[in-house]
């Protein structure tokens, strides 16, 4: 039970209406043909799907003046009314709650930033509703219902109980989210893990749209990973898919806390970067701008730090091109402050790693605000609410 009362949803009630609704919302504006040929179903199969969604207003049709046949009339572009629903995603983090209310094509209309003082769920939770009823009273200002709510949180997340069942940095353990917070807002509910929420905004809106599988690494607090294998977004069989953050590649190296000795996170992530930089300075260094401004100021030691968490990275990335053979990998993360620091680590590591034709991999950067984290627990909230969560395996 997410709600109170029974949700309205997208009347996308088969798979092509399901596939057209979520090709348009991502690639569109697109004329009939056009969807057709993307969706690979026939003019008739696409007629029939959006004919509905037109009538209730989620697609719209305006004529395309700029593809006036030579004889009759223009063709139409069909558009997903991105106003026709409002979407509240957030992000917890061990500081603060980030959370948006976004349209149905998830463009952030408001953005809040709420500061924790603790990480109990006992003082985050009335905190997390609060903002949640804030975003509420703005979104009356719109004349327009909030169909949902996402919220992102790091670790081992059950989406489809809406249970979290380990989050590290929060120092959770089995908490009913989406029960406990649906029960207080009244609104349906999705949790998901933060990685798997910023791949699903990336794979509909972002660096991942039209990309059949890619992967998005985050780079920050801890090291993230995102998998979409032939468009579906991959949780795998217990829910931890993708978590190179914990690939040990080096057995001697540092110790985890996950337990394991030499994994990307305990050589890459924050925490070790600055553990790093006070073991090569003395100085008692507790901030990420502290150690890159060590870092850009020449200091030898503190540069070689951030070389080796470039390696590991970049080691880490040819592992999953190597697995998966994705056409891209997306870098993003708070992390991504210091990737000039990174770069050519993990440009080499990767080169060195990568198998045969598997460097040919796209990598790139994508610099995200903090505020995408939540606009991804937002797309979450707008997938369950089209129907189309099922496509996460």
């Amino acid at each position: 039970m997410r709600s109170t009362t029974p949700p309205e949803a997208v009347p996308a009630t088969t798979p092509a209406a399901s596939l057209v609704f979520t090709t348009v919302l991502s690639h569109g504006p697109l004329t009939r043909a056009e969807i057709a040929r993307r969706t690979r179903l026939s003019p008739a199969a696409v007629t029939k799907a959006v004919r509905p969604l037109l009538e209730v207003g989620y697609l719209v049709e305006d004529v395309d003046e700029g593809a006036r046949p030579a004889l009759g009339r223009p063709a139409n572009l069909v558009r997903v009314d991105a106003g026709r629903a409002l979407f509240i995603g957030i992000k917890v983090t061990g500081d603060e709650i980030i959370a948006v209310l976004a349209d149905l094509c998830c463009h952030i209309r408001v953005a809040r930033h709420v500061r924790l003082t603790d990480r109990e769920p006992a003082s985050v939770l009335p905190a997390l509703t609060a903002l949640v009823r804030e975003l509420l009273l703005e979104a009356e200002g719109f004349g327009v219902r909030v169909r949902g709510l996402g919220i992102a949180v790091s670790g081992d997340v059950d989406r489809t109980d809406g249970v979290v069942r380990y989050s590290p940095f929060l120092e959770w353990r089995d908490i009913p989210l989406a029960e406990i917070v649906g029960t207080a807002t009244g609104l349906p509910v999705t949790v998901d893990n933060d990685v798997r929420a910023l791949t699903v905004a990336e794979q509909w809106f972002g660096a991942g749209v039209g990309l059949s599988d890619f992967a998005l690494v985050t780079v920050g607090a801890g090291i993230g990973c995102g998998l979409v294998v032939h468009g579906r977004v991959v949780s795998g069989a217990h829910g931890v898919a993708g978590e190179i953050g914990h690939l040990s590649i080096d057995p001697l190296g540092p110790p985890c806390h996950c337990g394991n000795n030499g994994c990307v996170e305990a050589i890459a992530a924050d925490p070790a970067i600055l553990r790093g930089v006070r073991e090569a300075t003395g100085r008692p260094v507790t901030t990420a701008a502290e150690a890159l401004e060590l870092a850009h100021s020449g200091d030898p030691g503190v540069r070689e730090v951030y070389a080796r968490a470039g390696e590991a990275i970049g080691r880490a990335i040819g592992s999953v091109v190597n697995v998966l053979g994705p056409e891209r990998v997306v870098i993003s993360g708070e992390g991504l402050a210091a990737y000039d620091l990174f770069a050519e680590g993990i440009r080499d590591a990767f080169a060195a790693s990568a198998f045969g034709t598997a460097a040919q991999c796209d990598v790139m950067t994508r610099p995200l605000p903090f505020e995408e984290w939540a606009r991804g627990a937002a797309a979450t909230a707008i997938q369950s609410f089209i129907g189309s969560d099922t496509r996460q395996e």
